[in-house]
């Protein structure tokens, strides 16, 4: 989670894959009325005020109910206030194909809290997005509708396209420029995004080769194989598995060369990749100021994915990054990663703890800007 007051760079208001997504939302300048010590754009209220721009994203996911609140400041977003809270929307969703009483709840209690914040903080643009689990869900429809009338947040369920596109918006900053190709990989609940990239001519940006939705997250293998506690010969079983699935992709973009050879890298962004890095790194609380935009090697990311493999259940409940409510996913993420750099060598991942959020908040950065060039 973004603490209050820190910075971020969005990226990307393209639709299609063929598009180049820039490098940097740009959020014009602030209005020319003159305000002492302010460069906060301000919009027209319809009392004649002027209020301050207020974004905010909510992607409600699989696993993770995930707020973010940022203003404009000249190109940059400053977070004014983010909210993450676990709630396992997908619980049992692989086995029933419907959202359970008990998850729904839990993702009620955590939207309301999202209702109070977007409403205190005088947010004028949001959106509000749903994944895997209610893509899947038989019900997932109609409860968001149930959500809507209670707190007022109307969602859009997006398609895996979409969500592979504002997952490589949000962290397109972090993308090497130097190299030929990047692979940048979003480890969900239910599913697993999965973007060919190549930086763009201009050097703004990256370009979507090609990009693919595997229909597995850390929430849908851990309700398979078991979480809690898991055997070496267990976790192999699942790396030759989702290994096998991400095979029969081929090479959609024809970048594997540059993969072989060293000349790309992978790009993550998604709890497993952040938690791997605040182990790597010995955090003995997160750090979002430390974990993102950090470069693992393959081999202190296998080392890392080793050691909780061979952890128990509570000596991974333990780890300050990972805590009980992400204990039993951890080591399904990590067999996933563990399958993508076998299938898709790269000898440096870089980590991103920005992804969705950070690409909704771009697009909506440039949606205040045209609106106040009208």
């Amino acid at each position: 989670m973004m603490s209050e007051g820190k910075r971020t760079s969005g990226a990307g208001n393209g639709r299609h894959a063929s598009q180049n997504l820039p490098h940097r939302a740009s959020t014009g300048k602030p209005s020319s009325k003159k305000r002492v010590n302010s460069k906060e754009p301000y919009e027209q209220s319809c009392g004649g005020r002027r209020k301050p721009i207020r974004l905010a994203a909510l992607d409600l996911g699989t696993n993770n109910c995930r707020l973010l609140i940022a203003a404009p400041r000249g190109h940059d977003l400053r977070i004014v206030d983010a909210f993450s809270k676990i709630v396992r929307l997908g619980e049992g969703l692989s086995q029933s194909g419907v959202l359970s009483p008990d998850a729904m709840r839990r993702t009620a209690e955590a939207l309301k809290i999202c209702a109070e914040k977007v409403e205190r903080r005088g947010v004028t643009h949001l959106r509000c997005i749903a994944t895997q689990a209610c893509r899947g869900a038989q019900n997932g429809a109609e409860f968001l509708a149930e959500m809507s009338a209670a707190t007022g947040l109307e969602f859009d369920i997006i398609t895996t396209e979409e969500e592979a596109r504002l997952a490589v918006a949000g962290c397109a900053d972090l993308l090497d420029m130097s190299v030929e190709a990047g692979l940048v990989f979003d480890i969900g609940g239910g599913s697993t995004e999965l973007s060919w990239v190549r930086p763009p001519k201009d050097r703004a940006g990256a370009e979507i080769a090609a990009w693919t939705s595997m229909p597995f997250g850390v929430v849908s293998l851990a309700e398979r194989w078991g979480g809690r506690e898991m055997t070496a010969e267990t976790y192999a079983a699942i790396v030759d598995d989702v290994r096998a699935d991400i095979a029969r992709i081929g090479d959609p973009a024809g970048l594997k060369d540059s993969f072989v050879s060293d000349r790309a890298h992978l790009l993550g962004t998604s709890g497993t990749v952040t938690s791997i890095a605040g182990v790597h790194l010995g955090l003995t609380r997160y750090r979002r100021d430390k974990v993102d935009g950090l470069w693992l090697s393959a081999g202190e990311a296998k080392r890392v994915t080793d050691k909780l493999r061979s952890m128990s259940f509570s000596e991974r409940a333990s780890e300050p990054c990972i805590g009980g409510d992400r204990a039993d996913l951890v080591v399904s993420g990590c067999a996933i990663l563990e399958a993508l750099q076998l299938e898709w060598p790269a000898t440096r991942i870089r980590v991103a703890d920005r992804g969705l959020r950070e690409g909704i908040l771009a697009d909506l950065a440039l949606q205040a800007r045209n609106e106040r060039r009208r």
